[in-house]
């Protein structure tokens, strides 16, 4: 058998598309895990009511830890521009607290004046896994009016006892804040009536529902990567045999040198004229 010298030129080739592989598979896998966190904040929803309505507002808080548990979910309501009544939607396995703070001057709305608003709702007893997110709802009645927007803080505290402050604020010119507060933009639309039952109840199913889908959003991630790696590889494989082929044929090797022989078994030789010839001169005569 003939082994084909293969030009090192080549062998620098597909060593660099080796090396290229790992390191594109390595960024994309990065890149996805990446931005897991950045998806991850404690967020508020609509992010965008009229002023004056009431809404049902739902808080995403997800698990950001690897080896703890969120156990307290403590939302902070504004008093600076308060809102008159709140409504907590239960969650089972959660306890609610509610903590009011009495106002300097009553608050009067289409249901009357109210000397007292809600400054804090704690969430406790329950837990988030990790991987796992759990939605918190409360009815708001009705939003402020007046302003721009209702900043609402929000801690989370870990079983391991770490604590995230979600309070920051966006500031001009400055990069978006690692830990922002949930906050809700008020625009000067006509304002609804309180959110039916059946909304809360949705919302509610959502939240019951919310390791499964976010493992699947961690399942598509890591499909994803595998996907990619898988073709890279596939493109890997394919470069190879072309400058191995390429390689053989500027070294001199013939496209095909015949038949193939069992292994161990040795190609007939060649015959070099016919098998049986016959005397091309005759014999002398023999003198009387």
């Amino acid at each position: 058998m003939r082994i084909t010298h293969i030009p090192s030129k080549f062998v620098s080739s597909a060593r660099t598309l080796r090396r290229t592989t790992v390191v594109g598979t390595a960024t994309v896998a990065a890149t996805l895990l990446l931005a897991g966190p950045a998806l991850a904040h404690i967020t508020v929803t609509p992010d965008s009511v009229p002023a004056g309505s009431t809404d049902v507002l739902t808080f995403h808080v997800p698990n950001e830890e690897a080896h703890a548990d969120t156990v307290k979910v403590d939302v902070q309501i504004p008093t600076d521009h308060p809102i008159a009544q709140f409504l907590v939607q239960p969650i089972p396995g959660w306890t609610f607290t509610v903590k009011n703070i009495t106002l300097a001057k009553p608050l009067v709305t289409d249901d009357g004046s109210f000397s007292q608003a809600v400054s804090e709702v704690i969430w406790t007893g329950g837990r988030i896994l990790p991987g796992q997110f759990q939605n918190f709802e409360i009815s708001a009645d009705p939003m402020p009016t007046g302003e721009s927007q209702v900043v609402f803080k929000a801690i989370q505290t870990y079983s391991d006892g770490n604590v995230v402050r979600w309070i920051d604020l966006p500031q001009p010119g400055q990069a978006a804040p690692a830990h922002p507060a949930p906050t809700v933009t008020l625009t000067t639309g006509t304002a609804t009536a309180a959110a039916p039952a059946s909304t809360a109840h949705a919302s509610t199913t959502s939240a019951s529902s919310g390791s499964s889908g976010s493992s699947s959003a961690l399942g598509l991630a890591g499909l994803i990567v595998a996907v990619l790696a898988g073709l890279l590889a596939l493109m890997v494989l394919r470069q190879n045999r072309r400058l191995t082929a390429e390689a053989g044929l500027r070294d001199g090797a013939p496209a095909a040198t015949g038949p193939a022989t069992a292994a161990g078994e040795q190609a007939p030789a060649q015959r070099t004229g016919p098998a049986n010839t016959k005397a091309s001169s005759r014999q002398p005569k023999r003198r009387r």
